[in-house]
């Protein structure tokens, strides 16, 4: 088995990896089925009201996601992912029945939303970091590539199916198959050989939020990292609300156009996991080189003058931010100590997710008051913002050395001075 997929060969890694792709093409179906349901059938294409949606979705994680950790640190991570997999399950399944029984209003969509949000800050802290009992540390990186090439593997089909299926039979079938979805992760939870979980040591002394945080305070390395994944979580990644204003707004197509956009910037995603995957040691000039390229390309894609073009374009968006995110995960879960593990990667996901509550109807107000195309637009001047500073920071403190290569291709190059 080749590099790229050598976590593979480890039983129960194979085992929830499986369970996981197919929860997750389940997720990207309805995450287009609820964009659709809440912009055509529920509101006049509101954007304010998507990126209401989204933002109560997020609310919960930056609230609890820390008071999570301090959980996961102390519980285990299997039999706590087992219960925020069963309360997803219940979410999905309840907005199935609203929309089959014709009886979803827009209300019923912001309430769920937020109940899924509360379930989610326990259940992703606790996904990332049992991944370290999956897997040894030499292989956390290609593991952590991996999920994020299922996670955007489901993405190269959801969206699409959703919009098919949408086009076909409505908004109803695209969330029943979410809903089952839930049961693949169950199932292979419920599969894991758990006497060959890597177990940590149980932390003898009281988890605390406070121990967590102070553990990051301590560690600049980790703060630089927290500030680039909020910016661009907050205002990069919004492209639950861009995607769907660019095509029903911008260039008026239908759902199966709109499904295929997320299936495009899939397979930039797609790469951008399979190649962090084959990686070594996540690298600093990656995660700030990275995060310089997507914001370029953000940017040129909020000027597309065509939907094919704007479709091309989500490709290299998809790769370098996952790019970022990748490396961002890899470098926070090899570099902390695994009794605060938990703690550091919940704050991790308040940071990153936790965002977009701020972001998310900022960005919505943003389409509705200059415009869809500027909803990108200001995303990406944001990150640009963001790397330019902390670009300068790094190299004014001699931590980083830049050259901007001029051959074509015209690349910004960024390393550490130890590299």
């Amino acid at each position: 088995m080749s590099r790229t997929f050598a976590s593979l060969r480890i039983y129960n890694y194979r085992c929830f990896a499986i369970g996981a792709l197919a929860s997750n093409i389940g997720t990207w179906m309805a995450r287009t089925a609820q964009d659709w349901l809440v912009l055509t059938e529920l509101t006049d294409q509101s954007a304010t009201a998507l990126g209401l949606v989204t933002g109560l979705q997020f609310l919960p994680i930056p609230l609890l996601a820390p008071y999570a950790g301090a959980v996961i640190d102390r519980v285990s991570k299997i039999t706590l992912l087992k219960i925020t997999q069963a309360a997803l399950a219940l979410n999905a399944l309840a907005l199935f029945i609203l929309v089959a029984t014709n009886t979803a209003e827009i209300w019923h969509v912001y309430l769920l939303a937020f109940l899924q949000g509360i379930a989610v800050s326990f259940d992703n802290p606790a996904r990332q970091t049992f991944v370290t009992e999956l897997v040894p540390n030499e292989l956390v990186g290609n593991a952590v590539g991996l999920n994020s090439a299922s996670f955007n593997s489901a993405r190269l089909f959801g969206p699409a199916v959703a919009g098919l299926a949408i086009g076909a039979w409505g908004v109803a079938p695209a969330l029943a198959i979410n809903a089952a979805s839930f049961g693949a992760v169950l199932l292979s939870l419920f599969l894991i050989r758990r006497d060959a979980l890597l177990l940590t040591p149980p932390n003898k002394l009281r988890s605390t939020v406070a121990e967590g945080i102070a553990y990051v305070r301590a560690r600049p390395d980790l703060l630089l990292i927290f500030i680039v994944v909020f910016m661009l979580g907050t205002f990069g990644l919004n492209f639950q609300i861009t995607m769907a204003l660019m095509a029903t707004t911008v260039f008026n197509k239908g759902a199966e156009e709109f499904g295929l956009l997320g299936t495009f910037m899939a397979i930039g995603t797609l790469a951008g996991a399979l190649l962090a995957a084959r990686r070594g040691r996540p690298r600093l000039r990656v995660l700030l080189g990275g995060l310089g390229a997507f914001s370029i390309v953000a940017f040129l894609a909020g000027l597309a003058p065509s939907y094919t073009i704007f479709a091309a374009l989500l490709i290299p968006c998809g790769f370098f931010a996952l790019t970022v995110t990748t490396t961002a995960n890899s470098t926070v879960q090899l570099s902390t100590e695994p009794e605060f593990r938990g703690r550091v990667m919940a704050l991790y996901t308040a940071i990153f997710l936790g965002g977009t509550p701020l972001g998310a109807p900022i960005i919505g107000w943003v389409g509705d008051a200059f415009g869809p195309r500027w909803t990108l637009l200001a995303g990406a001047i944001a990150c640009g913002i963001t790397f330019l500073a902390v670009g300068w920071f790094l190299v004014s403190r001699r931590h980083l050395r830049a050259r901007l290569r001029w051959r074509w291709p015209l690349r910004l190059e960024v390393w550490h001075k130890n590299d």
